[in-house]
């Protein structure tokens, strides 16, 4: 099954990229540490937020659309897999 993201992951994902082309443009520019570190530790967070996202809604799809018990603990297993990968 083909995933389709909710418009609002797209421009949380988007906002994340301009953010890096930010950081890209500071290190040019030599700005301090400090400040890229700052703007580094955004991203990531933006980053770590969008991860939740996605598999919060993994999984609510993955529950309400599978049939069985069965399928259902493996699907609750996967997004906790996918968590604990993303950490």
């Amino acid at each position: 099954m083909e995933k389709v993201y909710e418009d609002k992951i797209i421009h949380r994902m988007n906002r994340i990229e301009g953010q890096l082309h930010g950081i890209i443009r500071m290190m040019k520019e030599e700005a301090s540490c400090k400040d890229v570190v700052t703007q580094l530790s955004a991203t990531r967070s933006a980053i770590d937020r969008v991860i939740g996202l996605v598999v919060s809604e993994n999984l609510i799809d993955c529950v309400t659309n599978d049939e069985t018990a069965d399928n259902h603990e493996q699907s609750v297993a996967e997004a906790v897999q996918l968590l604990l990968k993303s950490r």
